[in-house]
């Protein structure tokens, strides 16, 4: 039996909002006659905006505020970036459903300046990702690249208000929020990496749960999840969080699976880089050969291992 209101914990950001309304919109098509409400929630990861996320703990206080609500009864599902939900999730939880990934790349933002080579030298650049930071010194080491926090429509207004010559986002967040015009030019893969789900929104669910489990298979597309857990099994097997440039690109085709990653170090700009190839049921093997590459590099060094 179908629980009578399918309550999905969200952040209470504008990017979050839409992807929740987005999920709750297809859980309805899905199942027609279903209930389906919003539960907003503030979490640290919204409410600490002074230091990088690396420093406060991960990108994972997105989440704990959502998993206690589902702990406690008061929402059965959450939606979430899947690129902010850890490689390891907490023991109780699953990713019953991942949707359909949008466009991964990374998007240069900027009024004045059309690409990153067009900067000035020492244009100040906002970001909080220490992978987009890696890539950007990689690429630009005469730089001054600054923490930018916040949400997207924040983010955007300290641009506006001159305090950075450019930022970078990601494409996929800016695409959702109707706000594509503000895209000068995508830094995309192979050549500039993503985070690993990078555009991709899965849902959050606690094991055991079902009938709740039951509805949400209907959103999950399998090829995003083959791809998706190649970058996750890599991520996991480097022990990534948003502490260690972590980036990864898969790609399915007619072959099978093509994984891209790389490690790097946002403070000088060092990059490695593997890639492989594996058939369609080995992703989660292709993400840790690709790892193991990595860190036959010499990965463990910028790992701080």
């Amino acid at each position: 039996m179908n629980p009578p209101t399918l309550r999905i914990a969200t952040r209470k950001s504008a990017l979050a909002l839409w992807q929740a309304e987005h999920v709750a919109a297809l859980l309805r098509a899905a199942h027609p006659g279903l209930l389906v409400e919003l539960v907003p929630m503030t979490t640290r990861g919204d409410e600490i905006l002074d230091q990088p996320l690396a420093t406060i703990g991960g990108k994972g206080l997105f989440l704990k505020e959502l998993e206690v609500a589902m702990l406690e009864g008061r929402a059965d599902l959450a939606v979430h970036s899947l690129k902010d939900v850890p490689a390891q999730l907490e023991p109780g939880f699953v990713l019953p459903a991942i949707l359909p990934r949008a466009d991964a790349a990374d998007a240069f933002v900027s009024n004045h300046y059309a690409d990153l080579a067009a900067l000035p030298h020492g244009a100040r650049v906002g970001t909080s990702s220490l992978r987009r930071q890696a890539q950007l010194r990689a690429l630009r080491p005469d730089l001054v690249l600054l923490d930018l926090r916040g949400n997207v429509g924040t983010r955007l207004g300290k641009l506006d208000a001159g305090d950075y010559y450019a930022i970078v986002l990601a494409c996929a967040g800016l695409e959702r929020l109707g706000l594509a015009a503000r895209i000068r030019g995508r830094l995309a893969a192979p050549d500039w990496l993503p985070a690993p789900g990078q555009a991709a929104i899965a849902i959050e669910a606690r094991e055991g749960q079902a009938s709740v489990l039951a509805l949400l298979a209907a959103l999950d597309d399998a090829d995003t999840r083959l791809t998706i857990t190649a970058e996750r099994a890599m991520n996991q097997a480097l022990g990534g969080s948003c502490t260690v440039p972590v980036g990864a690109w898969c790609v399915l085709g007619e072959h099978g699976l093509y994984l891209r990653g790389m490690v790097g170090d946002a403070a000088s700009g060092r990059l490695l880089h593997a890639e492989g190839s594996s058939t369609s049921d080995q992703a989660e093997a292709l993400g840790q050969h690709v790892a193991a590459t990595l860190l036959a590099q010499g990965a463990d060094e910028l790992l701080g291992r």
